[in-house]
């Protein structure tokens, strides 16, 4: 047997984490992935890219230093190999490339920026198919602080993929319009139209926060009922109810509502009854194209 450890750096529009995963090879049996810890770091990037189009010299400070823990962290954990992906935040920042030049100078860290399409390609290379039913469809929603990503998967297989500039951090500070909506809309409707019987597929950090809410156990998909039910609950508390008395994070206690608008329009839109939380999400991807890339 022969244990290697692997991490993913995920720099997103609302936080940034790292996952590092022991991978466990064996001779004749199938490669064994399992988690061994995430830090999540509430660096909210977007909220400078999407409004002033420049991340501050605040955030990068806080970038860099949070690069630097996590390089060392890497190092006492022993991983042989990471990768690091920031996505529409940095992507859409002016002073981006500079930023990312500075981690490589400062950190010592390497940051690959991947638009939506490959942000997609990433997550679908997870366990996401082996959840699947080869007879049903899904729509995958991954939704992040600056975009979303929607993938329809039938017979197993990916259809069609698509990112959309709807992500929470995006739709907190009033910077979607009906125009974007009215486009997922149309989209999903397209897709969907010949297509029975679909059920959502979800991930990331707020579906499946709100899937702890629930208290489903692990496995246990949502109800579009009881997260149109839900949704209203979240509305109907203040910001700091929602710390106080749901016990989330300042960083998560107003990006779950909108977070929740985007899998309800979805649902509705594609006449999803059920929405899936299978924890998995762009880290998750991230380990196993770094592994599967160096086979």
């Amino acid at each position: 047997m022969k244990v290697r450890k692997f991490a993913a750096i995920d720099i997103g529009s609302n936080a940034i984490r790292l996952l590092t995963h022991n991978i466990i090879e064996e001779k004749n049996k199938v490669t064994q992935f399992r988690k061994s810890a995430l830090v999540r770091v509430p660096v909210r990037l977007g909220e400078d890219s999407f409004t002033v189009g420049e991340i501050s010299e605040r955030n990068a400070n806080r970038i860099v230093d949070t690069m630097k823990a996590f390089k060392l962290l890497m190092d006492v954990a022993g991983v042989e190999n990471y990768m690091a992906c920031a996505t529409s935040a940095m992507r859409e920042a002016n002073n981006g490339l500079e930023i990312i030049q500075r981690v490589q100078d400062e950190a010592g860290i390497q940051i690959d920026l991947i638009d939506g399409k490959k942000e997609a390609a990433i997550i679908a290379s997870t366990d996401l198919k082996q959840l699947m039913q080869k007879d049903k469809s899904y729509l995958y929603i991954d939704v992040g602080g600056g975009s979303t990503e929607f993938t329809l998967f039938t017979e197993g297989k990916i259809k069609i993929s698509k990112s959309f500039k709807l992500g929470t951090v995006r739709l907190l500070n009033n910077m979607v319009g009906e125009g974007t909506w009215q486009k997922l809309e149309d989209w999903i409707k397209e897709h969907v139209k010949n297509v029975p019987n679909i059920a959502i597929i979800g991930s990331g950090g707020n579906i499946n926060k709100l899937h702890k809410i629930s208290g489903r156990k692990e496995g246990e998909s949502l109800s579009y009922l009881w997260l149109k039910a839900q949704y209203a609950f979240l509305e109907s508390l203040t910001y700091e109810e929602r710390i106080s008395e749901l016990g989330l994070n300042p960083d998560r206690a107003d990006v779950i509502i909108p977070a929740t608008k985007i899998f309800l329009q979805a649902a509705k839109w594609s006449g999803s009854k059920i929405i899936h939380v299978p924890k998995i999400g762009l880290s998750d991807g991230i380990i196993k194209t770094l592994y599967y890339a160096g086979k």
